[in-house]
């Protein structure tokens, strides 16, 4: 057995723009410095490009409705308004990014608020009249309240429902805390006609936490067989929403993902060296020589995603429907289909980019890499995402195989916290990295850049730039200064 363990490399999956970014040159070098480290940097013309995607999947089974982006994905000003200058719509889950939304440029038909909602955030939807997807009878019942308290128009809403279990089902949805069981239907239809002066409805929908197709196809009938519950009753609703998760493809080569999942069994195991700070497990432990527990990591290589994955999704038979596809029932009834896609839609947007401060061994001989940034400024290893840095030299050139030996190290954040770990996996670089050095963590937009940061330490959160390309040439203004208006020699 090896005396230290042979790290194991993970890729980034790197498409063109982002490759190009990273590739600029003394751009990101200047920028760090300019702006400090950690240091956000965002590519708005992708999500244009990738709400596109999610639009030929509708074009290719002929459905209409919007493309919803999940706001909480991103914070970022300038991902919204680029998106605001597509067909593309968004949905907000706080008074926050609702008013963010409306100050980005999106009417409140391209708004739909989903979420826990507060009064505040309800009477300015109401007020605003964006559609209201509703958890639950009580919170149809504060929203009618509001619009007849302040003489606003009929407000649109739609229902979230959870628990499908349909006739004949083989597989079952699991339990959620969001929307309402799908068996308490009428209760809430009873609620929306004696609010019919108030609220109309105009879908149903759900939003499950699983990758399974089989489970949002099982979701999607059970939405579908709703949506005649309604009809049956006079209402008239046209909207099937079925949330987000359709997933993001992280590593460039499946086969890595397989080996450090089996090599990562094996160390748990004690049948190897261990891949992980301290034997971290993901999930995994060892109980006397058997492996228990379930291994808690995104997977991170997925050849069907995004837009890919909708387009699986609604070829999909529904086998309480004679087997008919997803997408066939949909179009039959005249039922607009509405996505809520986060993660997907900001696929490929951006990079976190972290400047190395130190580069030790421990007390026990673990190669260590210290950053100028805390682990929730680049929220991969919270989020199950294992994926490997790229590094960039003090010149702006970005380091490649056989530029020295690899190297396996740990890369550890900047706060005095035995917890403030980057990655609790030994991640491989071409070489190892000099102070000054860049780690960009490629591909975070989704969830891993902005979600959890904090001030601890009073040590500030990353700046964010937005970033495009003009005639060959890379450009850059502040988030906040970004917007999709044409400029000299380029397009919107």
């Amino acid at each position: 057995m090896p005396s230290s363990p042979e790290p194991l490399t993970l890729e980034p999956r790197l498409e063109p723009p982002l490759a190009s970014l990273l590739g600029a040159g003394n751009l990101l070098p200047s920028l760090v410095d300019a702006l400090g480290s950690p240091l956000n940097v965002l590519l708005p013309e992708q999500i244009a490009e990738n709400a596109a995607r999610f639009r030929a999947a509708y074009r290719t089974h002929r459905l209409g409705g919007r493309v919803y982006f999940a706001h909480k994905a991103n914070r970022s000003s300038a991902l919204l308004r680029r998106l605001a200058a597509t067909d593309a719509a968004v949905d907000v889950a706080s008074l926050g990014e609702l008013q963010h939304a409306l100050g980005a440029g999106f009417t409140p038909d391209r708004i739909m608020a989903t979420g826990p909602k507060d009064r505040a955030f309800l009477w300015l939807a109401a007020r605003t009249g964006v559609t209201v997807n509703a958890d639950s009878a009580g919170e149809l019942d504060e929203l009618a309240a509001l619009v007849r308290a302040h003489h606003l128009a009929r407000i649109p809403v739609l229902v979230r429902l959870s628990a499908f279990d349909g006739p004949g089902a083989r597989v079952l949805t699991r339990p959620s805390r969001f929307g309402t069981p799908a068996a308490a239907l009428d209760g809430l239809l009873t609620t929306l006609e004696r609010h019919a002066d108030a609220l109309e409805l105009t879908g149903v929908g759900y939003h499950l936490d699983t990758t399974s197709t089989e489970e949002k196809a099982r979701a999607l009938e059970g939405c579908i067989r709703a949506l005649d519950a309604c009809r049956s009753r006079g209402l008239r609703p046209r909207v099937v929403d079925i949330g987000g998760g359709f997933g993001v493809n992280y590593l460039a080569h499946g086969a890595e993902w397989e080996r450090y999942t089996s090599e990562l069994t094996a160390a748990v195991l004690g049948r190897r060296p261990p891949l992980t700070w301290r034997g971290h497990g993901y999930g995994l432990r060892n109980d006397g020589g058997t492996l228990r527990g379930a291994l808690a990591l995104y997977p991170a290589h997925r050849p069907v995603a995004g837009a890919g994955y909708l387009d699986a999704l609604l070829a999909l038979p529904a086998p309480s429907f004679g087997g008919r596809p997803l997408a066939t029932l949909l179009l039959e009834n005249l039922y607009d289909l509405c996505t809520e896609p986060g993660r997907a839609l900001v696929d490929q947007c951006g990079a976190v980019l972290a400047r190395v401060l130190e580069v030790r061994r421990t007390d026990s001989g673990e190669p260590l890499v210290r950053l100028a940034m805390k682990a929730d400024d680049a929220g991969l290893e919270e989020h199950g995402v294992l994926v490997d840095p790229v590094l960039i030299g003090r010149d702006g050139v970005r380091a490649a195989p056989g530029d020295g030996p690899a190297a396996g190290v740990y890369l550890a954040g900047s706060l005095c916290l035995e917890a403030d770990l980057i990655t609790r996996r030994m991640v491989s670089l071409p070489r190892l990295p000099r102070p000054g050095d860049l780690l960009a963590f490629a591909n975070t937009a989704g969830y891993c850049m902005d979600f959890q940061t904090s001030r601890a330490q009073r040590q500030p959160v990353a700046r964010t730039v937005a970033a495009w390309q003009e005639e060959g040439s890379w450009h850059w203004c502040l988030d906040e200064q970004y917007w999709p208006i044409t400029r000299p020699g380029g397009e919107p």
